[in-house]
């Protein structure tokens, strides 16, 4: 039942996707194909799994390596379709059509978490109403008025926003290199005092926002260090309880079997340190600045991850893409291939035997121990070796951070793919989604507390937040989230029983 209502979602969401794109012409209708194309493995997967056919792991592989092949074809020609200038006029003429025919007049309707914003004007910018006042010294904001141009952003108006302000008016030419531009003149005229965020408004059409550079994120405090610390230190503790609970005891009571719980403890806390390094290798790559790692521990599964802030400004999605996606990349490689050893090395007097129907838990996780174990997945009790408790564990640690709510990983890599509205959509659906899976299963409710308490809110937005990721980061992306899914989702009693898991 799970399988079948996930395909008609799946089918309800290319639909209305194929309705919004139909307006476009060619232009929506290749976009629109972009996203069955990556879609399509997964519906395939789900769709045979419904009909109780199995797709080995080849055979999976190979259906990922078309649909990306045929993604980035079409990205191409996309790319080429948008070069016609015949064709962008008419995609514009929609688009304007399909928005309200009055501006939204209201700053507030800018604001984000953390007032990190939209962008200033050029030469021609009307007065303010007096009655509207604007924090950036005349001085300074004469300066900045300059930045602007006809070959840049056309500025035609200012609005107080914070103590900065906000510039509507026209983009002129490409977004990078209009951005870059705009920035190189800001630098020039202010130095490092403000900065200049190029986005979308509320009436889709960009916008530029100058905000004073105090607003930056700030540096780790020495308290905030010392709380790391000490959260690092429980996590490791909560690990080895996990690893009692794995081994038959609880370690708080018997601690002195502390040397049984190391090799378990060991593999947790390495696939969290493995996730971590992934974000802080492409962060000192980008030259991005990171705070701390704040551990979130847990009784049940030694941790829920980590929570970092970023605490420099990013220069464009691409940049925030690259650093929430190579944690969970790295960590989820290196569970994957713990799980896969423990199951190759998995044998009938290995130390942990758990009931067959333990496999139905997970999709993927099931599928891959169909492959390796074969035949043995129908034994009432299977021996296993510890590493495969271990890498499944750090597999659902790695699936629980890619789920898309506000900054956790996945939050952040919906935001950069897709932009701030839609994260802010998926943030909500996602703490509904838990709310209604914690009436089965506690961990959910206390996953949704941390999120609705800890990472809610949306990562601050880049300096440009128009130029959107290339399509191999849209496809990588798509990809991570469809494996969250497969981690979490289990299977049916019934397709667990047509693929000979369990009794």
């Amino acid at each position: 039942m799970i399988t079948v209502l996930i395909l008609l979602a799946a089918l309800g969401v290319l639909g209305w996707g194929f309705y919004r794109a139909l307006p476009f012409g060619k232009l929506g209708v290749l976009a629109w194909l972009q996203s069955v194309v990556l879609m399509a493995p997964w519906l395939a997967f789900f769709g045979l799994f419904a009909a109780g056919i199995y797709l080995n792991l080849a055979g999976m592989l190979l259906l990922f390596l078309i649909s990306i092949g045929l993604y980035i074809f079409l990205g191409n020609r996309l790319r080429a379709a948008g070069a016609d200038p015949a064709m962008l006029r008419r995609a514009s003429t929609l688009s304007s059509m399909a928005q309200p025919s009055k501006e939204s007049e209201d700053p507030d309707a800018f604001r984000t978490d953390a007032e990190t914003p939209s962008s200033q004007t050029a030469e021609s910018v009307k007065s303010v109403a007096e009655t509207e006042t604007i924090s950036i010294p005349p001085d300074d904001l004469k300066l900045i008025q300059g930045v602007f141009g006809v070959d840049t952003f056309f500025a035609t108006e200012t609005i107080p926003y914070g103590n900065g302000a906000i510039f509507k008016g026209n983009l002129r030419g490409d977004v990078e290199a209009s951005h870059t531009k705009l920035s190189s003149n800001l630098a020039e005229r202010v130095g490092e005092r403000y900065r200049l965020f190029l986005m979308s408004g509320p009436d889709e059409k960009p916008v530029v926002i100058v905000l004073p550079s105090s607003n930056d994120s700030k540096p780790t405090t020495a308290i905030q260090w010392l709380l790391a610390i000490v959260l690092l230190l429980a996590t490791i503790a909560t690990s080895m309880e996990t690893a009692g609970l794995m081994l038959g005891f609880d370690f708080f009571i018997n601690m002195s079997r502390v040397r049984e719980t190391l090799p378990i403890t060991g593999g947790i806390v390495s696939i969290l340190a493995a996730h971590e390094l992934g974000h802080r290798f492409l962060a000192r790559r980008h030259q991005v600045r990171l705070s701390p790692p704040f551990f979130i521990p847990a009784w049940q599964i030694g941790s829920f991850g980590a929570v970092t802030r970023i605490e420099s400004v990013l220069p464009n999605r691409n940049v925030l893409f690259d650093i929430a996606f190579a944690g969970p990349a790295i960590g989820g490689l290196v569970s994957l291939a713990i799980l896969v050893i423990g199951l190759v090395l998995s044998r009938p007097d290995s130390l942990f035997q758990v009931p067959s129907e333990f496999f139905q838990g997970s999709i993927l996780v099931g599928a891959l121990s169909k492959v390796i174990l074969g035949e043995g997945l129908q034994e009432p009790l299977v021996s296993v070796n510890p590493l495969t408790l271990v890498g499944w564990l750090g597999l659902v640690l790695t699936a629980i951070n890619l789920m898309p709510a506000g900054q956790l990983d996945g939050g952040r890599i919906v935001q950069a793919i897709y932009g701030r509205k839609i994260a802010g959509r998926t943030t909500i659906i996602t703490l509904l989604v838990l709310g209604v899976v914690s009436l089965v299963n506690p961990l959910a409710l206390y996953w949704a507390i941390v999120i609705l308490f800890l990472q809610r809110d949306l990562e601050r937005p880049a300096l440009n937040e128009l130029s959107e990721p290339d399509d191999a980061r849209a496809a990588l992306g798509l990809l991570a989230l469809f494996l969250m899914a497969a981690t979490l989702l289990p299977l049916t009693p019934n397709l667990a029983g047509r693929l000979g898991i369990g009794g």
